[in-house]
Order: structure tokens, then sequence, then C-alpha cells
């Protein structure tokens, strides 16, 4: 991606991200009144949670240091805070403005009430505590979604395989040891014949997985027939090369634009994500390239991170996709987003022969917490059927 064109666009974002704050900061400032030493507390205190997250990504990159891990964390939650808020804050003075003109709730008209505007203030954060309570536990609930397909492919002398599919685990800062330990227990307890990890394995900076030594855990995960990854969009996101040594040095064979025959009984096809088109500034290979030249009467087994253009693995006799990417949205109402850009946003779709799974991830981007959808793993039966 041209200098340029990264210019322009974290502008825009920092821009929408500023005022969104400045709209809760005006909302919110009632509060912050008292002597002048309350005052100018209060508003330090918002615009460092505010600044934080950013100035945490910032330092994370300069230097990794308990100063930039503790600006990570606070900043992902008031990303979470900073949505509901806003949305909850909207309500009311959408509900206001109707009230001005149609008066039907009396303690709406701040003019009349103004003690009533620090209550509903104070309702709002205390709402937005509680719904923040939810998303954080749920996000670390993950849910075992078990599929069964069918093909009238032959697995060789197999009649399935079954297949423990895992994407957007997202590790580093936020996400680290007792994540993927809890994660690798749950995958071996589904007694896998191979493990597929659909892109996003990491977040961005690669620094805290090295230093909180997580490779080990991939080397615990029992897969017969091994453990293949695809990069994600993310992997993009700092050293690309570093994250892939990384894997491979921990047993996780990384697919690139390449094709395997697995067992002798079927293929596994991995995409490079299309984020590298613009990192590299190289096309990545079409899936007719990638499956041009192999056995097609045996089983195809595509995993592409983003869930985009389903019909070109439809056309191209691929039996199964399996993709992440979307986090179904993750925190409500982006899933309404999501199911608007993807033809899946979560979970399972048919065209022609080609069955596509795409997964709410494990883990999270920005905001540990996920409201609307579960986080999974995806367990994958796919066997032969007359």
């Amino acid at each position: 991606m041209k200098v340029s064109s990264i210019i322009i666009f974290l502008t825009i974002v920092l821009t929408i991200y500023t005022l969104a704050n400045w709209y809760i900061f005006i909302r919110t400032s009632p509060l912050f009144t008292g002597s002048n030493f309350k005052i100018i507390g209060s508003n330090i205190i918002f615009w460092i949670l505010v600044l934080s997250y950013p100035m945490g990504r910032i330092l994370e990159r300069l230097i990794k240091s308990d100063l930039s891990i503790f600006f990570v964390k606070i900043g992902s939650y008031w990303l979470g805070a900073m949505l509901y808020l806003i949305l909850i804050f909207l309500l009311i003075d959408i509900i206001r403005t109707f009230n001005n003109y149609i008066p039907f709730i009396s303690f709406l008209d701040f003019k009349l009430n103004p003690a009533y505007r620090l209550t509903i203030i104070k309702i709002v954060y205390s709402a937005t505590a509680l719904i923040l309570t939810v998303a954080i536990i749920n996000a670390r609930i993950p849910r075992i979604n078990h599929f069964i397909i069918s093909t009238t492919k032959h697995f060789g002398n197999n009649k399935k395989v079954r297949m423990v599919a895992v994407s957007d685990i997202h590790l580093g800062t936020l996400i680290s040891n007792n994540r993927l330990n809890a994660l690798v227990e749950k995958i071996n307890t589904q007694n896998p014949d191979i493990v597929l990890l659909a892109g996003d394995v990491f977040d961005e900076d690669i620094a805290s997985v090295v230093n909180n030594g997580l490779g080990k855990y991939f080397e615990q995960i029992k897969s017969p027939l091994g453990i293949y990854a695809i990069t994600g969009n993310h992997e993009y996101f700092g050293d690309v090369e570093q994250k892939i040594k990384y894997l491979n040095d921990h047993g996780v064979i990384v697919l690139r634009d390449c094709t395997l025959l697995i067992d002798n009984s079927f293929y596994l096809v991995g995409r490079d994500d299309r984020q590298s088109n613009y990192s590299r500034g190289k096309q990545r290979k079409s899936i007719n390239e990638l499956v041009s030249s192999i056995n097609k009467s045996k089983p195809i087994i595509l995993l592409d991170h983003q869930p985009f253009k389903l019909n070109e693995s439809a056309d191209n006799g691929i039996d199964l996709q399996i993709s992440g990417h979307t986090h179904h949205g993750q925190l409500w109402p982006f899933n309404y987003i999501t199911n608007a850009i993807f033809e899946l946003s979560s979970g399972y779709k048919k065209i022609g022969d080609t069955h596509f799974i795409v997964s709410n991830g494990y883990g999270t981007w920005g905001p540990p917490m996920r409201l609307g959808n579960r986080p999974e793993i995806l367990v994958i039966d796919f066997e032969y059927s007359k």
C-alpha cells in the first residue's frame, strides 16, 4: 500500500475517532463539576482513556514495554465502551428531539429538570458497564461448532477425515498464554486428524508472542496429519516473514498459494491473504491456477481467510472452503455490516457442490469483547457418502 494511501486512511480513521469521542465528551462533561482540580483531573482521565489505544500501538512499534501494554489494554476496553456510549447517547438524543416537539417524557426536558441530566448520564455509563461485562465474559467462552459435510469423492483408504479449524486467534498483547493453552486443550479433546488455522493467528506485533513463548503451545497439538495455516490480513501488519518463520519453527506448516496432497486422500489448498496484493505489490494466485494441475477426483479443501467471491471456488471444483476474518461483526450491531459486505458472514452455505463455512473466530481484535455472537472452534467431519 502506498504511503500516501496509508496517510489518507489514517487521517480519516483518526478524524472519525476524535469526533466520536468529542461527542461522548460533550455528553459526559456535565459530570465534570466541583473544584478546578476535579474538573481538570476528570478531563485528563477522560482523554487519557481516549488516546490510550493509539498511543499504546505506537509505543508498541517503537519499544515494547509495560507502559505500551498498559495503554493497549486500557484503550482496548475503551473502544468497546466508546461504541455503546455513542449508541445509547444517540438514542437518548433522538428521543429528546421527538420529545421537544411532542412532549411525552417530562424528565427528558433538561431545561425544566437540569438535575435529571446527571442521572441520565450515570444511567448511560452504568448500562454500558453492564453491556461490557457481558461482552467480556462472552468473548472468553468459545463454543464447539460441529459440522458434518458429505462428499461423493473418495478419501483413499479412509471414509472420512476429522478437521478442527480455528481462525482469527489474534495472538498478541491481549490474547496470550492462558487463552492459547485453553484453545490447544479444546482442540486435542476433539481428536482431530488434521488441524487448520484459517488466518490471523497473530494480531499485529509479534514481540508479545515471542516474549511469552507461545510457540510451545502449538507443539502440544495432537494432529496425525499435521497442523496447517494460511496468512490473514493481520499477518501483514508487521513482519509477515518473521511470523511465518515462527509458526514453521513450532510445527505449523504455512501454505502460501500452494496445494498439498494429504495422506494420498485429499488436497489442501492454502491461499495467501488478499492483503498480500497490497502489501507485496504482487497479485496472489487465482484458485484456477492453484487447482489446474491436480486430480479433482479427490476431495479439495480450500483455506482462504477472507470470504470474498465464493462463486470462484464453486466454479473451480472446490469441495469445502473454510474462512474467517469477519468475526461476524464481533460487537453488535456490526454484524449487520458484515452481513451486508460478505455473502456469508458466519456459518454454513452451499453453492452448487461446494460447501462453505465461515468461522466467527476464536479471538478478538480491538475490544476483548463479543456481543451478538460467540467465539468458536470448528469441528468438521468431512465424509464420503454415496
